[in-house]
């Protein structure tokens, strides 16, 4: 079974991000350590402001250092925590080792429920709503993934971000440019 989280999780590195991918269906943005760059911050804000975030770090100096600095940024966000014993592997510590049921229990924990992933759009509809095969495919899926919040993606990421943030056809339809704003981007 297939968990989805709409929120976006935030982790420490790459490795983090490929953890917690294996335990459910989720985008993941890096900090890359405590030096967090201002692009970095902004992508997080973003999430913020339009799915909220998870705050997943490393159950070590470190990563409370960066949990700290995050949630002074943003307040309401979620806080998933996984002890130091289930993060340890030899010498090294971080959530890249957790098990992944591990890592589904710290996010539900933060108060956020993990719901089977629906899929309401297909190929097909990425084909008739002209998201794919088609020559402004790519003009008419960054404009209604800025109005979504969804961010853009190529063909198949843009239909996995649909399905995963549960967008309805209304909303797509609703986000979709005519002539004159395709014509602006």
């Amino acid at each position: 079974m297939e968990y989805l989280v709409k929120e976006v999780i935030v982790v420490e590195g790459r490795d983090d991000i490929d953890a917690v991918k294996k335990a459910v269906n989720a985008d993941v943005i890096a900090t890359h350590g405590y030096g967090i760059s201002r692009d970095t911050i902004e992508r997080i804000r973003n999430a913020y402001r339009t799915r909220g975030i998870i705050i997943l770090t490393d159950p070590d100096y470190a990563g409370r250092e960066i949990r700290r600095r995050l949630t002074e940024l943003f307040p309401e966000a979620g806080q998933a925590y996984v002890s130091k014993n289930e993060a340890l592997r030899g010498e090294d510590i971080g959530i890249e080792n957790a098990e992944p049921e591990v890592i589904r229990r710290a996010i539900e924990a933060a108060g956020r429920t993990l719901t089977e992933q629906r899929s309401e759009f297909t190929e097909s509809d990425m084909i008739f709503y002209g998201l794919a095969a088609d020559p402004e495919a790519k003009a008419r899926r960054d404009y209604a993934g800025r109005k979504l919040g969804i961010g853009y993606g190529n063909a198949k990421a843009f239909l996995k971000r649909l399905n995963h943030y549960g967008i309805t056809r209304e909303e797509l339809e609703a986000s979709l440019p005519d002539r004159d704003q395709l014509r602006q981007i």
